[in-house]
């Protein structure tokens, strides 16, 4: 039993990336080697020679919805809002920050200069206290298409809210606020992220609402020397909702309420994995997303008395430590907040107490932290 005190840490609030590196490859890299123990600062544009020939590369290809909204009611005010689900053509999921102030039929609309579009929302149904609202859509078109004209891509709240106060107030980085573990209504911030900063360059299966992380920092450059060094990609889609961010509230692990997100494993990918197996080659996952999904389908995948097929559903898999891994020989993540399941995850891989070394290393020599942060290697 992981109590969730376990999972704590502190770190110096300069530390948390505000703004992501640029060439993204030039972050840092701390890798980890668990069978000589063994901790070493590299960068990622070194992950090419510091993978094998014949390792096989599996990422998530998920692609962030533009699922923020800039709201206005008949009366001037603004309310900010996210988009979380469609639920019909037209009937819409989403949360609002009203303050308490809304009320069935209030009528919204959203324009968007950039397209010339203006949708108006018509509110239904309250369907919890913390702000989410079953919502009519004047545009029934499916919702990703009326997002990617009048939405924008929402971002961490610790990043907004750092940006800005550095903004108003010209603080150092040393004045910024520590990030608490995301609640819902916090990821409506009052700016929003450059299209680009916040999506992996092989995002393509629209439908997440944060981004996978660890991929941000690929670039065509890693890419093409992955593939001088003989070490094949594959990918899956598991779209990142709201319920990955959630604090751990509970006293101990196992009472953490699990979300649940929907992936899809191609017929291509399981047969990819199916091969490197036999080869005894290495699996090696960016992001914690793609562990849950491939863990997850693991049997299946596994399974060549039966024939490789697509795959899919939606997993709530918990991994904490005691977990035995079955498709993840090495891990590519970056550095995650405290008291969270995304920690709990890479300290089943390295070990708990191997894990606060690893993170107190990684404070030590100044690496940056959490999503826009650098990236952490964790290899046999």
């Amino acid at each position: 039993m992981l109590y969730t005190d376990e999972l704590d840490y502190a770190i110096p609030p300069e530390l948390i990336a505000r703004n992501p590196v640029h060439p993204r490859d030039h972050s840092r890299l701390l890798v980890y080697r668990r069978s000589v123990d063994c901790i070493e600062d590299c960068l990622f544009s070194d992950l090419p020679q510091l993978l094998a020939p014949g390792d096989l590369l599996v990422a998530n290809d998920t692609r962030v919805l533009p699922a923020k909204l800039t709201l206005r009611k008949e009366s001037g005010g603004i309310i900010t809002g996210l988009f979380i689900a469609e639920l019909l053509p037209g009937k819409w999921r989403v949360m609002l920050r009203t303050r308490g102030r809304a009320a069935p039929g209030l009528r919204l609309v959203v324009t968007a200069e950039r397209s010339n579009a203006c949708v108006y929302l018509k509110l239904l149904e309250r369907e919890s206290e913390k702000g989410q609202w079953l919502v009519e859509v004047s545009d029934t078109r499916p919702a990703y298409e009326v997002l990617a004209r009048i939405g924008q891509v929402p971002l961490p709240p610790y990043i907004e809210k750092a940006r800005d106060k550095s903004r108003k107030t010209a603080v150092s980085d040393t004045e910024c606020t520590l990030p608490q573990a995301g609640r819902p209504g916090d990821w409506m911030g009052d700016q929003c992220c450059d299209a680009e900063s916040y999506q992996t360059i092989y995002a393509r299966s629209a439908g997440a609402l944060a981004a996978p992380t660890a991929g941000l920092h690929f670039t065509p450059e890693v890419f093409a020397a992955l593939t001088q060094r003989q070490i094949l990609r594959a990918f899956v889609t598991l779209h990142v909702g709201l319920g990955t961010f959630l604090p751990v509230e509970a006293a101990t692990l196992d009472k953490h309420p699990m979300h649940a997100e929907s992936f899809m494993i191609p017929r291509a990918t399981v047969e990819s994995i199916r091969r490197h197996k036999a080869a005894q080659s290495r699996i090696v996952l960016v992001g914690t997303t793609t562990v849950r999904t491939l863990e997850t389908m693991a049997h299946a995948i596994l399974d060549t008395s039966r024939p490789a097929e697509d795959l899919s559903g939606s997993t709530n898999l918990l991994i904490q430590p005691g977990y035995v891994f079955q498709l993840t020989d090495a891990l590519i993540t970056n550095f995650h907040l405290p008291r969270s399941t995304l920690l709990a995850l890479v300290g089943a891989l390295t070990g708990l107490s191997k894990l606060k070394d690893i993170y107190q290393h990684a404070i030590t020599r100044r690496y940056r932290f959490y999503s826009f942060g650098d990236a952490m290697l964790i290899l046999p």
